[in-house]
This record gives structure tokens, C-alpha cells and sequence, in this order.
């Protein structure tokens, strides 16, 4: 298990992201989210391993680009934010009502973070789709009630972050942080 590493997980358009900016901006280190840059990168060169596309193979993406922040993360000395982590493919394909593989399965028993997991809550008023967010509300909802979880499921204590300005869920998380 990695203590320093900090999984911020939760629905699409829930502040995950903003989250982890304002952080960032604090001095802490953090790691990118998967999806996002993959569904860019998926765009740019005309490929099909895309959410709306080929989910499995879409997955196995995401599974990849984890494992090597995992890595790059565990190289870094301090606490590290991690923008989703191996379990969210695991919840991905739950939600999507496909079969979990056993290696995908395995990887995130094997691939762990710190025991407290952010999650940030469907919020009706900062959701906003956009080119590579192109869920609607209610599959953002259900999302994070999967990483929920999965998370649990995976022995995970979940700490949900309320629904305040990103400058007072930063001060909470940096609590967390701080000392790490």
C-alpha cells in the first residue's frame, strides 16, 4: 500500500478535478485523470477505444494509464493526488454492466493507495458536460454511486467532500494531507 497516494474519485463534473487544481496550486503534487486524455487522444487520431465506442478496450486504456501514474506516483516523495485510480476501472465497467476481468480486478488489489479515498458527490449545480463529458446527470449520479462502491468493496474509507467552494474542499483535504 502506498500512503502517500491519494485517490480523488466521485461522477463526472463533481469537482474532482478542480479539486485537485486547487491543490496543486498549494504546492501538492497530483497525477492526471485517464479518461479525459485518452478520449483526446482517441479523438486526435481516430480511435475507437472511446466510452461511447468500445468500452472494454476504452477500459483497458484507462487500466494502462493508471498503473503508470501508480508507478510515477510511488517515485514521489510526499503525499501525491491521484485524479481517479484503479478501482474507478473496475466501477467503469460496472456501471457499464460489463465483466470485470480477473486481471483488472487483480490489478487493483495489488495496485493500492491510502485507505482514505476523497469522493466528490454528484452536484447538480457544478455539473456541465463538454466534448469529453458527454454523460448526462443521471449517469453522473450513478457513476459516483459506483465508485462508492467499489471503493468500499475494495476496503476503502470513503470521505465525501461537501458541497462548498473548491477553496473550503481544499482546506479539508490539505488537513488530510498535511504531515503525509
Amino acid at each position: 500500500m502506498c500512503e502517500h497516494m491519494f485517490v480523488v474519485t466521485g461522477g463526472p463534473g463533481s469537482g474532482k478535478t478542480s479539486l485537485i487544481d486547487a491543490l496543486t496550486r498549494r504546492g501538492f503534487r497530483s497525477m492526471p485523470e485517464a479518461g479525459r486524455a485518452i478520449i483526446q487522444d482517441q479523438a486526435q487520431i481516430g480511435g475507437t477505444s472511446l466510452p461511447w465506442a468500445d468500452r472494454s478496450m476504452y477500459a483497458e486504456l484507462m487500466l494502462g494509464w493508471e498503473l503508470r501514474s501508480w508507478h510515477e506516483a510511488q517515485a514521489i516523495d510526499g503525499p501525491v493526488l491521484m485524479d481517479r485510480g484503479i478501482a474507478d476501472v473496475v466501477g467503469y465497467l460496472t456501471l457499464c454492466g460489463l465483466p470485470v476481468p480477473a486481471h483488472i480486478e487483480t490489478a487493483a488489489k495489488l495496485y493500492t493507495y491510502n485507505r482514505r479515498v476523497f469522493l466528490t458527490p454528484y452536484w447538480e449545480a457544478i455539473f456541465a458536460q463538454d466534448a469529453e463529458r458527454k454523460q448526462d446527470r443521471e449517469e453522473a449520479q450513478a457513476t459516483g454511486k459506483v465508485m462508492a462502491e467499489t471503493y468500499a468493496r475494495f476496503g476503502y474509507q470513503l470521505i465525501e467532500m461537501p458541497m462548498t467552494g473548491v477553496e473550503e474542499r481544499a482546506d479539508l483535504v490539505a488537513g488530510f494531507l498535511e504531515g503525509v
